[in-house]
């Protein structure tokens, strides 16, 4: 059973999923949460002190799937191709990818597009690109040649900086050639597989020339 702050910070996110933060009211969360508004004033200070704990904690989520997918890599786990270190950054960014189409704070936090309906944000992309960095160094160093390190980490920033691209400006296959004599066409909108099998490409590309 969810603790009253989980319990809280669950009913605040649901709140938000259904109305822009301005118009989420401090009653209306302890109410959805089952505790009195006292004990929610108590956890959190204020509606700002709520919005910040709320922010932490789907970003530190987030950054918590990424270890995982960093430990586990591909579908096959670490055993074989899946086990590379490109596969296991791949498998990072693909959960990067499913959190932002599915958490609008970690896409905002991701992109540093807040908008209107969401809290102000303390997390910006380039502290999310640091740990998402960091934590794919730390994973894929051990048993690596010292000599290797400093290839190591930039491959992991430039994996990083592939990923958050792709967050920004969806990634894709190319569009199919419009037939002789037809207008340009705008892209149809790429499917979430077609956008994790591009971001496994460029981390790929990335990590060309280091040893699995």
């Amino acid at each position: 059973m969810p603790s009253a702050r989980e319990a809280l910070l669950d009913a605040a996110y649901a709140a938000l999923l259904n109305r822009a933060w301005v118009e989420v009211r401090m009653v209306e969360v302890a109410t959805a949460a089952g505790v009195s508004r006292q004990t929610l004033y108590n956890a959190f200070g204020s509606k700002e002190g709520l919005a910040r704990a709320l922010v932490s904690r789907e970003t530190e989520s987030y950054l918590t799937g990424v270890e995982r997918a960093l430990a586990v890599g591909g579908p096959d786990g670490l055993d074989g191709p899946a086990g590379d270190a490109a596969a296991r950054v791949a498998a990072a960014a693909a959960w990067t990818l499913r959190a932002a189409r599915t958490n609008p704070l970690v896409k905002a936090a991701l992109t540093g597009c807040w908008g209107e309906r969401l809290p102000a944000g303390q997390t910006g992309p380039a502290e999310l690109v640091g740990h998402f960095r960091d934590r794919a160094v730390a994973a894929l160093a051990p048993g690596r040649p010292r000599e290797e390190l400093p290839a190591l980490g930039t491959a992991c920033e430039t994996a990083a900086r592939l990923t958050l691209s792709c967050v920004i400006v969806p990634a894709g296959p190319a569009p199919d050639a419009a037939p002789a004599g037809a207008s340009a066409q705008v892209p149809r909108q790429r499917a979430p597989e077609a956008e994790t099998e591009a971001v496994g490409r460029l981390v790929r590309k990335a990590f060309a020339g280091l040893t699995a």
